[in-house]
């Protein structure tokens, strides 16, 4: 794994934990945009969310999961924004695919 998300991964830099399963790792983000900022990254590299293929898109469904419990574990299940870029156009800056959970304050419309 070549990315800062597959170091992590592989424990090579660290990071604060929040969720971990045998394909699914959360972790908080280091420049949160908002007092919960999450990110949702699944241990086995695809470069974004359009390269998952089809039989392994059961990869979304423990991701959606697990933001929802995550949701409710930090008081934001009323309000929060789930996201992923796909693209460096689109705002992709690390092609490990990953989802932002980030809520805990007004988030505003969207660009």
């Amino acid at each position: 794994m070549s990315t800062i998300f597959g170091k992590i991964i592989q424990r090579v830099l660290p990071a604060q934990n929040v969720f971990e399963s045998d394909t699914l790792l959360v972790i908080k983000d280091i420049s949160p945009k908002a007092p919960v900022h999450l990110l949702l990254i699944p241990k086995k590299e695809y470069p974004s969310f359009q390269k998952i293929p089809k039989e392994e898109l059961v990869i979304i469904q423990e991701i959606a999961e697990v933001a929802q419990k995550l949701a409710e574990e930090f008081g934001v299940a009323d309000n929060y924004r789930l996201l992923t870029n796909i693209g460096k156009e689109a705002g992709q800056s690390v092609f490990h695919l990953h989802f932002h959970l980030i809520g805990g304050k007004m988030l505003g419309p969207m660009a």
